[in-house]
């Protein structure tokens, strides 16, 4: 397997993410954004780990600990997009600029 086409679609992936992050209005359509960058840099872990034929599988371990670390990071995003959407009905970014209550 050559390195370059995983590459090529993390960094796809990773532009998607970035592009999802910056245009988005909806907070789950950025957290959605998020995941997807984080999935380009998990795809770069494991295609750069296989390419370098690690001993230890370091990128594999490191996915590992990602995909944990994004799966606690949605619990606790979607809580709390929960709770601000109870507190003010909505949940576009733009609509939540200030801290204090309505």
């Amino acid at each position: 397997m050559h390195v370059v086409y995983p590459a090529v679609v993390a960094a796809l992936l990773f532009s998607i993410g970035v592009y999802g992050v910056l245009a988005r209005r909806n907070t789950i359509l950025v957290l959605m954004s998020v995941e997807l960058m984080l999935n380009a840099v998990n795809l770069n872990l494991v295609a750069f780990d296989v390419w370098l034929r690690d001993v230890l599988h370091s990128g594999q371990v490191l996915t590992l600990f990602v995909i944990v670390i994004a799966a606690a990071e949605v619990g606790i995003g979607l809580a709390i997009v929960l709770a601000v959407f109870r507190a003010r009905k909505a949940i576009e970014l733009d609509r939540l600029r200030e801290l204090g209550e309505p």
